[in-house]
């Protein structure tokens, strides 16, 4: 994947591939990254342990898992904040912090660390206990992410990388699937909770399925980034993701020798992002293109 531009869309969080070995501050980075999101998935297993399984004593059992996203997300701030009081914050939940790395646009300052953080990807998961949740933390430097960390909160496995560092899953280093072609590639996606939006994404799947070994829907767009990762998923595809869903996720699948990009070469963001080994990118690109994946509502 090559080195994206820095001016990505609003909203869209640029990341480079990168072939320059992990430096030592992005370790550092990685470290820190690392701890907070394992007690930020401690939380929310104990969270979800404690509440969801009483919630008639809540309003609705929704509440219970927007609390747990608040309170998770409130944790990992304050964390990162005690460790580096100068770095940004981008959250789910609560937007951007305003640290003293951020500029009054949002923007981050040349030099400045932005750390971009889903609490817990996967709450309708989480809600039912399917043990596919997940707290995703990325950090980012100028514009590029160069360590990430995503932590299934249910099972407790980790995928890690940093920025030309490699990608690696509970200490063993990861590389992405190689298929002889789409149509025995297993491609993941995700769908959208507008009725609108869902009813376009059903065209989609409806044109891919013929064209593929099979199609899975995990929940996560973290996890499945990470899946693409390790080979579980030769392919990924999602349109209306936002920075915190893909940064880390993004950094593991590209650090594994997997194409991360949006349509045309372009970043990934809300419009479409595409995962997949290099071996079927291109097809499953072209395909999704043609199926007009990025359109609809």
């Amino acid at each position: 994947m090559s080195e994206f531009s820095a001016d990505a869309g609003p909203g869209e969080t640029p990341m480079g591939a990168g072939t320059n070995p992990g430096n030592d501050f992005d370790a550092t980075l990685l470290e820190l990254a690392v701890r907070v999101a394992r007690d930020a998935a401690a939380t929310a297993r104990r969270m979800r342990a404690e509440a969801i399984g009483d919630v008639e004593t809540k309003s609705t059992a929704t509440d219970v898992v927007t609390a747990a996203d608040k309170a998770v997300e409130r944790q990992v701030v304050e964390a990162l904040r005690a460790a580096r009081p100068g770095d940004g914050v981008l959250g789910e939940e609560y937007g951007a912090d305003e640290a003293s790395g951020r500029g009054a646009d949002g923007a981050t300052e040349p030099g400045a660390v932005r750390w971009i953080l889903d609490p817990i990807d996967g709450t309708v998961n989480y809600l039912y206990g399917l043990p596919q949740y997940a707290v995703s933390l990325a950090a980012e430097l100028d514009g590029t992410v160069v360590a990430g960390v995503v932590v299934n909160a249910a099972t407790g496995a980790e995928w890690t990388a940093t920025l030309g560092g490699g990608a690696w899953r509970d200490g063993r280093r990861l590389r992405c699937s190689a298929p002889a072609g789409l149509g025995q590639a297993l491609v993941g996606t995700g769908f959208s909770y507008d009725a609108r939006r869902r009813e376009h994404q059903g065209g989609v799947v409806a044109g891919l399925i013929t064209r593929v070994r099979d199609i899975r829907r995990f929940g996560a767009a973290a996890l499945d980034l990470c899946a693409v990762a390790e080979g579980m998923l030769d392919g990924y595809y999602e349109k209306g993701l936002n920075p915190w869903d893909w940064a880390a996720g993004g950094l593991v699948a590209t650090e594994a020798g997997a194409v991360v990009s949006g349509l045309n070469g372009a970043a990934p963001g809300s419009g479409l992002l595409v995962a997949a080994s290099p071996a079927v990118f291109d097809e499953l690109h072209d395909l999704l293109a043609d199926l007009d994946a990025s359109g609809g509502p």
